[in-house]
């Protein structure tokens, strides 16, 4: 089939070198030119997830480049997304949907067959906009896996996309990372290969022209680009390598500041549920992976979990039950999240085998629920009312479990009056105990909402003689500012045009 878009693929020296946040600054650079664009990750592996209006399941990157294009983000934006659920294993979602949980190898064995679904998506994308701009993943010269590459210069080939490489100069060893995956391509790869961007770099830009030289006389091929390392601009992370305790170090908390602690789980997803809190001035949180003294903190949250069965057993061995527990008893506020929400209740039973060989774990017990994993995972996006005060809140639902009242306490009341955008029959979600101070939903972006965040947050406030906001922080509503922050830091430090030629744009 003839390509008609122009495209351009951003591919890595190495994961978490950027290539997301290039791809996103590219894509709100193009828009902001008046070309239709759209992003495209044929493979993204990531536990942060969004429902798309279809109803299907796309990595958070994308989301966040298909609001940089101005668009609402679609199924083929990532055909395939692998959800890891253990060491060697992962649920793959195709096109949206659940397609089957699988081990390393077998995914191998399957690729061929997924590279059909891929080049279906991105033909559509191809047909339907002036430029395409594609992202790679992880490392692009992975020998191993050059066979089965679905991704990387197999899909720039296919794509008809000039490659540009970026390689994190923060981490070190930029010069290895540019050369040596030069050195590691094949002749055909070299030459789809257009040139380089070094992402992160701090200090004098001015210090590094030798090194540029270097490594364009080094490669034949052009430096488009040194992006300085940046504070000043908020942009969704990708995946929980963001909020690593190596790259999150804990900060001490504050008097005078509303302290959150976010329970670190194995499997933690949608962790971007915590960006609005972040953007709160007075707010400092803290990511915790192990049950260290929680009496400072006047929020504990318990996030999404990909792996609730195995998450619950863990908070039982590492101490953080019996924490989680005694918080709560003294009065500390608690907010269950999707798995968190879950591991709030009793007990998970996972007859099927869903998520782990285990049949049954116990929870946190702090809310009277238990929760069945099912055979079918329910994706959709939602939008209701807090049954108590009527603000109203809105995100998705992305979940394999069914959660059900079981036993007392009798005080404990319904949260949530939630429905479908285009249906207005509503039922009940989540419940909460001790006069809200202890609540669980399925409601992935309830603190998005501003009005609500505020109330909620103001209640903690007003109990610590903390000074109320008259009004909530802008939050992940600012985002679309952010991404135009992010295209004139990138339009100052990289040759646009350049890069755009070599497009033939």
């Amino acid at each position: 089939m003839k390509i008609t878009a122009k495209t351009v693929i951003f591919l890595g020296t190495g994961s978490d070198v950027g290539k997301s946040v290039v791809t996103t600054a590219f894509c709100r650079v193009l828009k902001r030119k008046g070309y239709s664009v759209a992003p495209f990750k044929a493979q993204n592996m990531s536990n942060n997830s969004y429902i798309t209006l279809e109803g299907g399941e796309i990595g958070r990157a994308q989301v966040v480049q298909a609001e940089a294009c101005g668009l609402e983000p679609g199924n083929d934006m990532n055909p395939v997304l692998l959800k890891p659920s253990s060491g060697v294993g992962a649920q793959v979602v195709v096109q949206g949907r659940v397609y089957a949980q699988m081990q390393a190898k077998d995914y191998q064995a399957r690729k061929k067959h997924l590279a059909r679904a891929v080049m279906e998506s991105f033909h559509r994308l191809a047909s339907a906009y002036d430029v395409v701009v594609l992202e790679g993943a992880g490392s692009c010269c992975e020998v191993n896996l050059r066979a089965n590459d679905l991704v990387n210069f197999a899909m720039a080939k296919k794509a008809q996309a000039p490659c540009v490489l970026v390689a994190d100069i923060d981490r070190g060893g930029v010069f290895a990372q540019i050369i040596g995956s030069m050195h590691l391509m094949t002749p055909s790869e070299r030459k789809l290969t257009a040139g380089f961007i070094v992402n992160k770099f701090r200090g004098d830009i001015g210090l590094f022209r030798d090194g540029v030289d270097f490594i364009e006389r080094k490669t034949a091929r052009p430096v488009f680009g040194v992006l300085p390392y940046y504070r000043h601009i908020r942009i969704d992370p990708e995946d929980s390598v963001a909020v690593q305790a190596d790259k999150r170090p804990v900060r001490d908390p504050r008097p005078d500041r509303l302290n959150v602690a976010v329970v670190h789980l194995p499997s933690i997803s949608n962790f971007t549920d915590m960006e609005a809190l972040e953007g709160e001035p007075d707010v400092l949180l803290n990511y915790l992976s192990s049950p260290s003294a929680l009496s400072p903190y006047d929020l504990l949250v318990i996030p999404g979990a990909k792996n609730t069965m195995e998450d619950a057993v863990w908070l039982a061995e590492t101490g953080w039950k019996d924490a989680v527990r005694s918080y709560a008893e003294s009065g500390g506020f608690v907010l269950g999240v999707c798995g968190g929400y879950q591991l709030l209740g009793r007990t998970v039973l996972d007859p099927l085998g869903v998520e782990s060989s285990r049949r049954e774990a116990p929870g946190l017990g702090l809310l009277p629920l238990a929760t069945t994993m099912a055979g079918d995972k329910v994706l959709r996006r939602v939008e209701g009312v807090d049954l108590r005060n009527g603000l109203k809140v809105q995100g998705y639902e992305i979940h394999m479990g069914r959660t059900e009242r079981s036993g007392e306490p009798a005080e404990a009341e319904p949260f949530l009056e939630l429905n479908l955008p285009q249906d207005r029959t509503s039922w009940q979600d989540g419940w909460r105990l001790e006069n809200g101070r202890v609540m669980g939903t399925y409601l992935h972006g309830l603190l998005d909402a501003p009005q609500w965040r505020n109330e909620f947050l103001n209640r903690i406030r007003r109990g610590k003689g903390l000074p109320e906001m008259a009004v909530a922080a802008d939050g992940r509503g600012d985002r679309f500012r952010q991404y135009d922050l992010l295209a004139d830091h990138f339009e100052k430090h990289v040759d646009v045009g350049a890069i755009m030629n070599a497009m033939g744009l």
